[in-house]
This record gives structure tokens, sequence and C-alpha cells, in this order.
């Protein structure tokens, strides 16, 4: 396995949670008769935004809205590749006013804006990997969207269908772990879905259900520190072996709403 890697700086767009709770279910996790400590994720946030800040990242932030508690899971705004900037088409109406609130500060921030016409939600369901663009679709983004991502990035994209509704946006199930190499759980996707996995990643690294139970797989990696939840033991283990170094930052009050440390982090490709 490989001893030694190198990070490389990342931009990464958040938004704090000041007002985060769960008033709906649009997943499995979100309980909205359970309690939520606002103060314990404004505090758990704000510790990954110093892990990113310490690692020698830049982190930006958009301004949260009232009345918009997901507004906090900021990769499901839009993707960012090359420099273009692919909005959202939210499939829960509830979360439909955060493309407007995040098509705000792109424009603010001098890029223009390409709305999709089919339900499309950002990073959540598409994973660039290299030359790559993986995308998720079974309970969110459509197969359509994939085609829209396509024509707009001019980027192979390869769609994957997830089947668990535990993990029904791609980031749940996969990450990128470089340019060459990904971080998955086999079980969250389709037969043939594992099949073109295993194709071109041969050398992925596999996490067991409880790893990805536990938001291990929503993490992002720099090429090197893997920031990533501290309860997927097992998965900090094998990343290890591989030649990672995992950056544990407990985000366990925000997987009440069904997000993690990638959910929280839109990353700006320049």
């Amino acid at each position: 396995m490989p001893t030694s890697r190198v990070p490389r700086p990342r931009r990464f767009l958040v938004c704090e949670p000041r007002h985060f709770s769960v008033e709906y279910a649009i997943n499995p996790w979100m309980h909205p008769e359970a309690p939520v400590d606002a103060g314990l994720a404004r505090g758990q946030w704000a510790e990954l935004v110093r892990a990113y800040r310490a690692h020698g990242h830049t982190v930006e932030q958009a301004e949260p809205v009232a009345g918009l508690p997901d507004m906090v899971f900021a990769a499901n705004c839009a993707l960012v590749l090359g420099g273009r900037v692919l909005g959202s088409l939210f499939h829960a109406p509830q979360r439909r006013p955060e493309s407007t609130a995040y098509d705000t500060w792109f424009k603010g921030a001098g890029f223009e804006v390409h709305r999709p016409e089919s339900v499309c939600e950002g990073e959540g369901d598409l994973v660039p990997v290299g030359r790559l663009l993986l995308a998720g679709t079974g309970f969110r983004t459509t197969w359509a969207a994939h085609h829209e991502a396509q024509e707009y990035f001019g980027v192979p994209t390869v769609s994957l269908r997830l089947v668990d509704p535990l993990f029904y946006h791609l980031d749940t199930a996969l990450f990128a772990l470089d340019e060459d190499n990904v971080a998955y759980y086999p079980g969250a996707f389709s037969p043939g879905s594992r099949e073109v996995l295993r194709r071109l990643f041969p050398d992925a690294v596999l996490a067991t259900r409880e790893d990805a139970l536990a938001f291990g797989l929503n993490s992002v990696s720099d090429g090197l520190n893997v920031f990533m939840s501290p309860r997927a033991e097992a998965l900090a283990g094998e990343l290890v072996r591989h030649g990672y170094r995992p950056v544990p930052v407990d985000l366990s009050e925000l997987h009440k709403a069904g997000g993690g440390i990638k959910c929280c982090t839109q990353e700006i490709r320049p």
C-alpha cells in the first residue's frame, strides 16, 4: 500500500446551522418528534470548519436563511466543476427555496449558475472522480439530470443506482479519496452498479454497513487527510492501511437530519 500522499488545498463553501432543526421527514433518518440540540449542532459544525482551516483549506460561508433548517447541507445546493456551477432542483418542496439562497451566493462570488430542468441535488448525487462524474439516482436526483450534467460540464458521467433508502444520496454511500480512487459501501448499490464500480475502481476501499450507517462514507478527502465520522472505526483503519490520514470530526447532531461532513461541504473546484 502507498505510504505517502500529498494533500491538495481545497476551497469549501459551508453554511452555519443557525436555524437547524428537524421539522419534517424527507429521509429515514429524520424524526421531527425527537429532540435536537441546536447549540450542539452549531458547535460540532464549528469544529469541522476549524479542522478544514487547520489543514490549510479555504472556507467560505453562505448566510443562513430563517425557515430553511436544512440549508446547513451545502453540498446539495450545486456542483461546481471547472469554475462552472450547476445549481439544484430539490425533490422535496421544503428544500427548494435553498436553491435561490445559494444561487445568490454564487452570483455574488462572480459565478454564473445554470439551473437544471430535472430534479438534481448537487454534490449529494454528483461526485467528480478524476475525469469522471459519478452520478447517483434511485431516491432523489433523476437519470435525466445525469444527462444534463454531462451536457453542461462535458465530462463523462457514470450513472449508479442506489437501492437502500438509508443511503438516499450517493454521498452517503461513496466518496472520492483522490483523483483515482473511491471508498464505498457495496450494499447501497444495485448489482449492475456494484459491477461498474468494481471495474472502474478495482482498488477501492470497501466499507461495512456499520461504518456506512455511522456516516463514514459521508466524508471529505483532500488526497491525504480524510475528514470523517469518528464512529466509522473499521473504515478509518482501512484508510490508514491505504496511506490516508483520518481526521475525526463528530457531527452526530446533524446526523439526525440524515447529513454529515460531506453534506455540510460544497467544494468550489476552479
